[in-house]
């Protein structure tokens, strides 16, 4: 057996480790035998420790306990399912289903600082909304209980009513930072029940100087007469927020260039008038009221009643410029050329978003689809819209871990469609049962995210009409137990040898009986850090099945051991497909002197090679 062959890790990334490493490089003193010593960290920045405990903090119960949940490693994988998705070997595209936490854990290492945009509308805390249970001690046994019950709530009664909201979202919220490019971007939905709670923890998690707008909707098109308040609540919220302080995250509303025009052949090119009249009274203002006179024709224009808006400084310079637009008469009002290509900044971002959009127009585009109107509230495709187009260009990947209807795909599908980019999608949704009782099980939809599925090739059939150019596509991927055998160290009743052989039977090999060999390769693509829409290809090595990810660094991974396992003269095969990395099963080799000869001859091509 050669020794210190590197082995695929089972698990996430270490969040954790990579953060204090980064602390070790730039601050090595501060590490006392590998711990960080806190106050020597906050010294060399120039803060002290005193005994002021009167600090302003953000604090609930639990919230010691939402870093560890963050921080804990997943020990899951995401299994592909060619038949449930559209264009699988094509699209650039992912729909996950699974618990978002574990998920987004699994994503850190091939979508580190990765996602332009992400857009979540998560659960409004409402009392009827689901609560996601996180389970520190089996995350992924947490998962597969919770996805085969029914929905449950979070009523005001428990007394926990906003500690649970925040224990769910406060983690989530974490780990997608990570994911966010420096120059990306995080929109979320909410209202009023937990506005000034998400402010708070959004303000810690991406920083307060990282803010961008409370940005208000009006979703509602007709006065809602239900509420006791007396007062219809017609508005929700859309937070953002930005990976980097200082950056512009919107391009700003289009400018309407429709009023520019060139009609006396002015060399400086299109142009339109501004009104030159003042804003203030003589007693505020003095040095801008004066008499405007047309010094090649003597027209005296007089004044207007609050002056102009420059001074005589500022007039006389305009005039020596030929900006100023003279009328025929006294009677007319001089006003100043203003030229388009002098305009360089962008109109700013209205801070009321979706004008005239509504949440009706969100539950009509469901019935045009299905119809049937399955979800209740789901927002419009053109509020996402506007969002899309404003902060995301051609390639860009945007995520949204609470899917739902899936309206942040149609939108992504629709935006790419009318503007010709190519922008790709990972959604995520956990698969919440249906109420037997809802439309949506009587017509065969179990849980959300088959609705959520088959929207998606609705609405993607519909836009490929006109459209054909455009990625419609997306693979169905599902969160799991790792593929990767393991000792099950469960306690097992006393005398019971029949389990525990089962157990030492279910170890001899390292990858599990019932998974197949394209799970293996996308959980090998998870943990080294590859991205999923990356292209995989079966090949032939001397009649062994070998699949290889990607078109430029080549991944090779074998896990087939034929007739007399993986020999020699197979690894030389492998190194002819350019690979630069070689990954394997242990036990897929003849022998272990098969495997140190493996290992030299990778050594010697310059190829890392990994273990199953």
């Amino acid at each position: 057996m050669v020794e210190n062959i590197e082995k695929v890790s089972s698990m996430s990334m270490d969040i954790e480790q990579e953060e204090k490493e980064k602390l070790k490089s730039l601050f090595p003193q501060c590490f006392v035998e590998g711990k960080l010593d806190i106050d020597k960290l906050l010294s060399i920045c120039g803060e002290y420790i005193d005994n002021d405990f009167e600090k302003y903090k953000f604090e609930w119960s639990g919230k010691s306990e939402c870093y560890k949940i963050a921080g804990k490693r997943s020990t899951g994988t995401l299994r592909p399912f060619p038949k449930e998705s559209v264009n699988f070997d094509t699209t650039g595209n992912l729909y996950i289903e699974g618990d978002n936490l574990e998920v987004l854990k699994l994503l850190q290492t091939s979508y580190f600082r990765k996602v332009k945009m992400i857009y979540i509308d998560p659960p409004y805390n409402t009392g009827n909304d689901f609560v996601y249970e996180d389970d520190f001690k089996d995350p992924i046994e947490k998962y597969k209980e919770v996805t085969s019950q029914t929905t449950k709530s979070n009523p005001e009664t428990m007394g926990r009513f906003h500690t649970n909201w925040l224990n769910m979202m406060y983690p989530r919220l974490r780990l997608a930072a990570n994911l966010l490019r420096d120059d990306g971007v995080i929109f979320i939905s909410i209202d009023d029940n937990e506005i000034t709670n998400l402010r708070r923890i959004c303000d810690e998690v991406f920083g307060e100087e990282n803010f961008v707008c409370q940005f208000v909707w009006k979703s509602r098109q007709n006065k809602d007469n239900r509420n006791l308040t007396g007062v219809s609540i017609d508005h929700e919220y859309i937070l953002a927020y930005t990976k980097t302080n200082g950056l512009r995250a919107f391009i700003g509303a289009d400018r309407d260039v429709t009023q520019y025009s060139n009609p006396d052949n002015d060399p400086r090119g299109d142009w339109t008038s501004a009104n030159m009249a003042g804003l203030l009274d003589a007693t505020q203002r003095p040095n801008c009221h004066f008499d405007l006179i047309d010094l090649k024709t003597n027209i005296n224009y007089g004044k207007p009643t609050m002056g102009w808006r420059y001074d005589t400084n500022t007039m006389n310079r305009l005039i020596a410029e030929e900006r100023i637009i003279w009328p025929p008469t006294p009677e007319g009002r001089p006003r100043r050329k203003v030229f388009l290509s002098e305009i360089t900044t962008l109109p700013g971002y209205s801070s009321i978003i979706g004008q005239d959009i509504y949440t009706r127009n969100g539950s009509k585009e469901i019935i045009d689809l299905f119809e049937n109107k399955y979800f209740d509230f789901p927002k419009p495709t053109k509020l996402l819209n506007e969002l899309i187009k404003q902060t995301t260009y051609d390639g860009d990947i945007i995520l949204d871990f609470f899917s739902g209807s899936a309206t942040t795909t149609h939108a992504i599908m629709q935006s790419n469609a009318e503007d010709g980019g190519n922008r790709k999608f990972i959604m995520v949704q956990l698969p919440e049962v249906c109420d037997e009782k809802s439309e949506a099980f009587k017509a065969g939809y179990t849980n959300i995210c088959e609705i959520g599925k088959e929207r998606i090739r609705r609405a993607g059939i519909k836009i490929a009409e006109n459209n054909a150019e455009v990625d419609t596509g997306f693979k169905v991927l599902k969160l799991d137990s790792s593929n990767l055998a393991k000792w099950d160290n469960t306690p097992i009743e006393k005398n019971d040898l029949g389990v525990l052989f089962e157990r030492f039977d279910s170890i001899t090999e390292t990858i599990k009986k019932d998974r197949s060999d394209i799970d293996v390769v996308y959980e090998v693509m998870l943990k080294m850090g590859v991205s999923l829409d990356n292209k995989v290809t079966q090949v032939n090595v001397n009649n062994k099945k070998a699949y290889l990810i990607g078109e430029d660094t080549k991944i090779l991974v074998c896990i087939d051991k034929g007739e007399n396992g993986i020999t020699p003269e197979d690894m030389e095969a492998m190194c002819n497909f350019g690979a630069t990395k070689i990954v394997a099963s242990e036990e897929a080799f003849a022998d272990d002197t098969a495997l140190s000869n493996a290992h030299y001859i990778l050594k010697d091509r310059n190829i890392e090679m990994k273990l199953l």
